[in-house]
């Protein structure tokens, strides 16, 4: 496969909402894994950093609990699971120690796009549009695509 990777696709799809497309040079099953098993997740959701995972609950109704740490730094992230339903989506509350009870409902869907290769989609909607603003201009979408980066990495090891 010789497929160029390009960053995701960010877009604003109402003052509230949030679109991110991404393709992934893998099979459904591998991208799957990457998300719903910590010992993967840890290894590529921080950017590569160092990932403390303080709690992974994966199941409906279970909370996650992850802070990112980069030198001196330390970026809590955390959630609770509404929705799992394997190989197909993830529905999950998102909150940033950064803006503190400013929380997202994400629904991540994974899509076997044929060729070995697969696309993870989330729609993230806030309850303000002041909080869909601020979460845009934290510097969301450079963090996205680190951590993006290090799963294809991760997803390359081993084909």
């Amino acid at each position: 496969m010789s497929t160029t990777i390009k960053d995701a696709v960010v877009t604003s799809t109402s003052d509230r909402e949030v679109h991110i497309e991404r393709d992934f040079d893998a099979p459904l099953d591998r991208v799957w894994d990457a998300y719903s098993r910590i010992e993967q997740l840890s290894r590529w959701w921080g950017r590569g950093h160092v990932l403390d995972v303080e709690r992974w609950e994966f199941r409906k109704g279970g909370h996650w609990r992850f802070v990112e740490r980069e030198g001196d730094e330390a970026y809590g992230f955390e959630g609770r699971f509404r929705e799992i339903t394997p190989k197909e989506r993830i529905v999950q509350s998102f909150e940033w120690d950064g803006m503190p009870a400013h929380i997202s409902i994400d629904t991540t869907t994974f899509t076997d796009l044929g060729n070995g290769r697969t696309r993870v989609t989330t729609d993230g909607i806030f309850h303000t549009a002041e909080e869909c603003a601020g979460m845009l201009a934290s510097g969301m979408e450079g963090g996205l695509n680190e951590s993006y980066r290090a799963l294809d990495a991760l997803l390359a090891e081993n084909r």
